[in-house]
């Protein structure tokens, strides 16, 4: 009877255990450097919205290299996601929206959370979309403090996985910050390719753009994430939701502009994603694959630019260095105006630079590192090394490109 009881205990202690080590390894966390930690290690979000089209559409994009995808609050799901070995975020929507019938919302609140927060490949919630902004008016579709109570409430279910919201590229920073307090990431969408004489569409302005800036080029990609980071302050992770469709296949087939249709290049997806990352980025998601040909030319490109971003996951989940270097831009008969975007990264015994020109004309450049070193620097993905002379070196860009250097810690 002792021998059996002791058995008992054994296997219960175990079973705890388990358990424990279960909820531990499911807890996300924001680190001091507005990096998530998934699993006990830095994490880089690379997520996409939408499924491809394929038979194997979770093993597809882990092929790819994405390791994140949004998911529905089905159980099913998710374990199909963590079998690809990815990540996934469920969006909550209305079950956030505290404004009316809050008690049967905070019922299904704790019903949906409670079935999946201990799921190991849980790692985010979302919040409603774009709840500040309305097409052509001033009003806030949701108010922020709906959306902010609906929040304490999913807190007090699970304090283990962060909230993201996302915002639509306009609206005020004022008016942005006031949802600040529904959410612990904050993001924002930007799609800027798109060929002008477009019929009017939801969420164009009437110049065909769905940015409001001045800048209309791909660059401004990294502006709003400045203008982000102004919105999340200093103690929010900051994510960019990119293009990952054409403007006209949002039409309606019947209706569809087929002169209008453009796609992203390869350059310009990869200029995207690099100008958000090195302007402050925190994780990065493709919407609009849904409305995508599958296979195309734009999603082989995607697919490649997330691979090679992929590899360099490390890198892009490392804290950025405070690296002094001096930029000189050499006459070229124009004037410079956006200009170099520069980012510094540590990882193992190297440096990374993580570059891009954001300026419409092309540039050339002398870097010049805080110590002298005398050696070659690595350019990744474009299978070339530059020389380095007493700390400096010199390349060229064309307009929105990006170089991404490689130079051993031992150059500082």
């Amino acid at each position: 009877m002792i021998r059996d009881c002791i058995l008992v205990m054994a296997i219960l202690v175990a079973v705890l255990l388990g358990c424990a080590t279960c909820a531990a390894s499911s807890q996300v966390t924001i680190g001091g450097d507005l990096v998530l930690r998934a699993d006990g290690k830095p994490f880089f979000p690379i997520g996409i919205y939408h499924l491809p089209a394929g038979d194997e559409p979770y093993e597809e994009l882990a092929e790819a290299g994405f390791n994140l995808v949004r998911s529905g609050a089905s159980l099913d799901a998710l374990d199909k996601a963590q079998a690809a070995g990815l990540k996934v975020w469920v969006p909550l929507g209305g079950h956030l929206t505290f404004d009316k019938d809050v008690d049967a919302k905070r019922a299904k609140l704790a019903e949906v959370v409670g079935a999946l927060k201990d799921h190991p490949a849980l790692l985010a919630w979302e919040s409603v979309d774009e709840p500040a902004w309305t097409y052509m008016k001033a009003d806030q579709r949701v108010p922020a403090a709906h959306l902010a109570a609906g929040y304490r409430a999913l807190k007090q279910l699970d304090a283990d996985h962060p909230v993201w919201l996302n915002h639509a590229p306009a609206n005020l920073v004022e008016t942005m910050r006031e949802y600040n307090g529904a959410a612990d990431i904050i993001a924002c969408d930007i799609y800027p390719v798109i060929l002008p004489g477009l019929k009017p569409m939801y969420a164009l302005w009437e110049d065909g753009c769905q940015g409001d800036l001045l800048n209309t080029y791909v660059s401004q990609v990294g502006e709003y994430v400045e203008k982000m980071k102004r919105v999340a302050e200093p103690d929010k992770p900051v994510w960019m939701v990119l293009q990952g469709f054409a403007w006209a296949m949002l039409q309606k087939e019947e209706e569809r502009q087929t002169d209008k249709i453009r796609f992203p290049t390869r350059d310009e997806t990869r200029f995207m994603a690099y100008d958000a990352i090195v302007h402050g980025a925190k994780g990065i998601l493709y919407w609009g694959v849904g409305y995508t040909p599958q296979p195309s030319q734009f999603w082989s490109d995607l697919k490649s630019v997330v691979r090679q971003l992929s590899g360099l996951h490390d890198v892009l989940a490392a804290p950025a260095m405070d690296l002094a270097v001096d930029i000189r831009y050499h006459e070229l008969g124009h004037s410079v105006d956006a200009g170099i975007a520069l980012l510094a990264k540590a990882h193992e015994d190297e440096i990374h630079l993580l570059t891009v020109n954001d300026d419409k004309n092309p540039v050339k450049v002398t870097f010049t590192l805080p110590q002298h070193y005398d050696g070659t620097v690595d350019v990744i993905a474009e299978n070339r090394r530059i020389p380095i002379a007493a700390g400096e070196f010199t390349d060229s860009y064309r307009p929105f490109e990006v170089h991404h250097y490689r130079i051993p810690a031992t150059a500082l």
